[in-house]
């Protein structure tokens, strides 16, 4: 049945306690949608937004996981499901065929596309074999390969959200960090002015950018930003997203140094913490990625920009409560909090 982005869909949504994921809820929920709100932590802040369904699921990681996402689906109707977080893309890929199946929509890339932007050792082969430039790459045992001075950057190689993230400028201190970040990479130190690029890439392959400065960053977040426009920048993201396979939406990452050498870090295969600025700027992503996730086209006249558009963020207080009512809620035993 032809339908619209103004139909209203049931959505679940993973990862509503990050900025990604909870985000994304709030502008589903502004277009009209229901959103199933699952999360992993029992107090994640996505359960507390007005007239969302909350769920507790387990970690990506649970071999429980694909049982419990399905059972979802099914049980409370879900038309379509859209990854906030990083570690639940693998799970969902591998469950596309049996959720299609029971009428739930993805949009995703294959699964080695998924692999090549979560794993950062990965992401950094694909784009050196295309040419892209990015941060050199060393494993922990070729440390000693590191040229002198150079400023470094120890990181998990498939972390997410800036955990276990810490900047270095000896090799020494690498390698004491190497024996305690899980399953560790090393990579060169980057300076300049940092940027991301909002994404939406159609099933043709055709992609619409909308770049940001991040002016200011703490903890991974950007805490001011700022639109722009640079065809130069532009041009390298579109690489970067044929290099990967990237479909739907997903963010780019990367670098503008003092010589105007662009560096690409990231590409992450989901909405971007700081995509209301986007919005603001007058791009309909999430408008557009909904009718993208239901097989309609992608109106990308939908998704031009201002520029010279800013946003700051800051921490609030959401919500407190007792802990006990939220688990019911979360439980699908009570009201909303």
């Amino acid at each position: 049945m032809p339908t619209d982005q103004h139909a209203p869909r049931r959505i679940l949504v993973t990862g509503v306690g990050a900025n990604p994921g909870l985000g994304l809820t709030r502008s589903l929920l502004r277009l009209g949608h229901t959103v199933i709100a699952a999360d992993a932590n029992r107090l994640a802040p996505g359960f507390l937004l007005p007239s969302v369904v909350p769920q507790v699921i387990p970690l990506a990681s649970d071999p429980d996981y694909p049982r419990v996402m399905a059972g979802l689906c099914r049980d409370l109707a879900v038309e379509a499901v859209v990854a906030g977080i990083e570690p639940d893309l693998e799970p969902l890929t591998q469950m596309v065929p049996q959720l299609e199946a029971d009428g739930v929509r993805l949009w995703l890339p294959d699964a080695w596309s998924v692999r090549a932007c979560t794993d950062k050792a990965l992401f950094h082969e694909v784009l050196t074999e295309h040419r892209i430039a990015t941060p050199r790459t060393w494993q922990p045992q070729d440390i000693d390969q590191v040229p002198d001075g150079t400023e470094l950057v120890v990181k998990p190689r498939r972390g997410h959200g800036a955990q276990n993230v810490h900047f270095v400028r000896r090799r020494e201190h690498a390698r004491v960090l190497c024996e305690l970040v899980p399953e560790p990479i090393v990579q060169e130190r980057i300076h300049g002015s940092e940027f991301t690029a909002d994404c939406l890439v159609d099933r043709t392959g055709h992609a619409s950018v909308i770049l940001r400065r991040r002016d200011l960053v703490k903890a991974g977040l950007a805490a001011v930003s700022t639109t722009f426009n640079d065809p130069d920048v532009r041009d390298l993201v579109e690489q970067t997203l044929r290099a990967v396979g990237a479909r739907g939406l997903c963010c780019v990452q990367g670098f503008v140094s003092g010589d105007s050498t662009i560096t690409i870090t990231e590409l992450n295969l989901r909405i971007a913490g700081g995509f209301p600025l986007t919005e603001a700027a007058g791009a309909d992503l999430v408008g557009q990625m909904v009718n993208g996730l239901f097989g309609l086209p992608v109106d990308h006249s939908r998704l031009t920009y201002r520029t010279g558009v800013f946003l700051t963020n800051y921490i609030e207080t959401l919500a407190v409560g007792d802990v006990a009512e939220l688990e019911r809620t979360a439980a699908g035993e009570g009201e909303a909090p």
